[in-house]
């Protein structure tokens, strides 16, 4: 079932997308060579716990980490590690918070320190389909729009589309209906768009070929063919004037 959020449930997302907008402004000035995406998972602990926020991803069917950091072909649900990052490495975190209750989720991708023309391609691409999906959250459009704009905004630039996981409802849960595919056309619902909605836009973009597998750990998704993928989210409110995007990392 959608739920359509009230005005007072729309004020505690608000909050906790709030503090979620900090604990991006406070790892986008970690990442660089030689940090570990452990160290940025104990950055992420911290920083929501210090806001009064739960994170919301540790311990989420067995999760064992506060951000989901998914290094260079990994494509999502990546396991922090040891590892130092390297020059010209990208890493999606993908982080969500509970604060009074209230969900939030998002995720950018970060260059880490100079990255090549293609890889910055794929960076800008992404984060294109994701402005173009968030302006597709119109009351009276359809959550296949979502999918649409973003198909539209990859395919000329010979990208894949992850197709094997798509956004989702949010903010009184962290996964809540409807589903929302990054991919046109789609399977499946395609309800109409709400105000009161409250989405996780999340367009997961290949290098390559849009395949995946999941690798031993049971998490870690990595692109089939090797190539990198990057990730990028907003918790989006759907109102009366059009989306309001409460997760603004920048």
């Amino acid at each position: 079932m959608i739920s359509l959020k009230n005005a007072l449930q729309q004020d505690g997302i608000r909050r906790s997308a709030s503090l979620l907008n900090a604990v991006f402004a406070r790892i986008g000035t970690l990442i660089e060579p030689g940090v570990s995406t452990a160290e940025i998972d104990r950055v992420v602990e911290e920083t929501i716990k210090s806001g009064g926020g739960v994170p919301a991803f540790l311990g989420y069917g067995g999760f064992p980490a506060s951000v989901c950091a998914s290094v260079n072909d990994q494509v999502i649900h990546g396991i922090p590690n040891e590892r130092p990052l390297q020059d010209g490495d990208i890493v999606g975190c993908d982080i969500g918070v509970i604060l009074d209750g209230y969900y939030s989720d998002a995720c950018r991708s970060f260059a880490v320190g100079s990255v090549g023309e293609s890889t910055r391609s794929l960076l800008d691409v992404t984060r294109e389909s994701l402005e173009a999906a968030v302006a597709a959250c119109v009351p009276g459009g359809r959550v296949k729009d979502i999918g649409r704009a973003v198909t539209e905004t990859v395919e000329p630039h010979g990208f894949g589309v992850v197709y094997s996981y798509c956004g989702h409802g949010v903010g009184l849960a962290l996964h809540e209906d409807p589903q929302v595919p990054n991919y046109y056309p789609s399977r499946g619902s395609n309800p109409r768009l709400k105000p009161g909605m409250v989405l996780a836009v999340e367009p997961m973009i290949n290098a390559g070929a849009p395949d995946v597998d999941v690798l031993d750990d049971g998490w870690t998704v990595v692109t089939s063919d090797g190539s990198l993928s990057a990730h990028f989210e907003h918790t989006v409110l759907i109102t009366e004037n059009g989306p309001e995007v409460l997760t603004a990392w920048d």
